[in-house]
């Protein structure tokens, strides 16, 4: 067993992907369908089908034409795929070629080509390369200091000798009674510290 063997798996999804990247860039599919439209259309006029003894000859008066609306619409496929600024062009061409090549390749290569190249040629002018996307701002929230965001309180009160400012208070949240200790500040005069048991003083 090769030492190679199972770095097979990841090269073959990274190929994958550089295909997709690549098919994704131009008017893939519609080059797909000019080039298949190609081949009917100049394969016919030279077939020869054997039915039994009898050979049935496809060829018409207009052979060297059909060989010409053939490699015409080949060409193009492969230079939507290798040129996609000629994708309208190409396009445009594609849709005559099939046209044209109903009164000269056998109602165009018995409809198959004709479809094939009208289907493509209309891919090809529609095609239009995708807009990358803007990167979008990060929405995330000032941070103050210690990673937590402004307008919170630290967690376990003011620190050691000094005040906290309460963003929803006018005052501090915290100050110092008497003995040093850490008393809430309540601006309404309703604290029962003060003497007034949760009503207002009358004065």
């Amino acid at each position: 067993m090769s030492a190679e063997t199972p770095a097979a798996p990841g090269q073959f999804t990274r190929r994958r992907l550089q295909f997709r990247a690549w098919r994704g860039a131009r008017p893939f599919w519609a080059g797909l369908f000019v080039l298949l439209g190609g081949f009917p259309i100049m394969y016919f006029p030279y077939a020869h089908l054997q039915i039994g003894h009898l050979t049935l000859a496809m060829a018409t008066t207009a052979g060297a034409g059909s060989l010409i609306i053939g490699v015409l619409l080949v060409v193009l496929g492969v230079s939507l795929w290798f040129q996609k600024h000629v994708r309208v062009f190409a396009g445009v061409a594609a849709i005559l070629l099939g046209l044209v090549s109903l009164p000269v390749s056998n109602f165009g290569g018995f409809i198959i080509g004709f479809l094939f190249a009208l289907i493509g040629g209309a891919m090809a002018v529609s095609w239009a390369p995708g807009v990358p996307p803007e990167p979008q701002p990060a929405q995330e929230a000032d941070l103050g200091e210690g990673g937590a965001p402004e307008g919170t309180l630290p967690v376990g009160g003011p620190p050691a000798g000094g005040t906290v400012e309460n963003p929803y208070s006018t005052g501090p949240a915290f100050t110092k009674d008497a003995d040093g200790a850490d008393v809430p500040n309540d601006l309404s005069g309703t604290s029962p510290a003060n003497g007034a048991n949760g009503r207002h003083s009358a004065g």
